[in-house]
């Protein structure tokens, strides 16, 4: 959000943050959060490269297609767990999901 913007809506009592701040989450929930996010971003992101629907994915898992919606929803009753599991059974390397850890890292920094 640029400076001006987020002055003017301090100015007018408006309380500007980020989400953590908003849930009061410490640095490694924070952080935790955003892992998550990627993670669930890469599920869908490389099963859509790959041309496979939720209900594929979910018969190759074993689990059900409602299940692979909530986990690229990073619904948080899915684990990350769930996650690895999904992205190296899409075919991820271990350097791709790394790559997707990585970018939260990089968002972070900027």
């Amino acid at each position: 959000m640029n400076t001006t913007r987020r002055a003017r809506l301090e100015r007018n009592g408006w309380a500007v943050g980020d989400a953590a701040q908003f849930l009061n989450l410490d640095p490694q929930e924070a952080q935790f959060v955003e892992v998550k996010l990627a993670l669930a971003a890469g599920v869908r992101q490389l099963r859509e490269q790959r041309g496979m629907t939720q209900a594929a994915l979910a018969q190759q898992l074993g689990s059900s297609q409602s299940r692979i919606a909530k986990m690229e929803a990073a619904d948080q009753s899915v684990t990350v767990d769930l996650m690895m599991r999904s992205l190296l059974a899409i075919g991820a390397t271990p350097g791709q999901i790394a790559k997707l850890i990585k970018r939260v890292e990089t968002r972070r920094a900027a």
